[in-house]
């Protein structure tokens, strides 16, 4: 099956992958009306932070349909279900917290330094919306 090209170097493919959807039997598929949002998201942030960063930028959560928003504890209102959010993930800490900060200086909504307290696993959520002129830019590094 041919993928569904976003950008240069994002793929759909990638923003429905779930490993959590795959486990409980969800259909995660993003709806047609969603790929617009997704690609914008693709274009205003996470292109210009592959060009800075000259690597992969790896999506660790993209889309979610509700019941797989449910299902990881999502927001009721999360950006994720509108196809406007992403979790990025890389394994150096100390690279991740570069690449908030090469984020910091683009266009986005939210943009939030993650981490699990349990595992100490984190991550970046970064969103961006369709009319950028409504996009908060407001940063949370918890």
């Amino acid at each position: 099956m041919a993928k569904t090209i976003l950008t240069k170097h994002f793929t759909l493919e990638e923003f429905s992958h779930s490993s959590t959807a795959k486990a409980r039997g969800i259909d995660n598929t993003v709806p047609k009306q969603l790929v617009p949002a997704l690609r914008n998201l693709c274009e205003r942030v996470l292109e210009p932070l592959r060009e800075r960063v000259k690597e992969p930028v790896i999506i660790s959560s993209g889309y979610r349909c509700p019941a797989l928003n449910r299902a990881v504890g999502g927001s009721n209102t999360s950006q994720h279900m509108k196809g406007e959010a992403c979790d990025i993930y890389v394994e150096d800490v100390e690279k991740l917290r570069k690449w908030f900060a090469i984020l910091m200086d683009g266009d986005f909504d939210q943009l939030i330094f993650e981490r699990n307290r349990r595992t100490g696993h984190c991550w970046i959520h970064v969103s961006c919306k369709p009319d950028t002129s409504l996009n908060r830019h407001q940063v949370i590094y918890g």
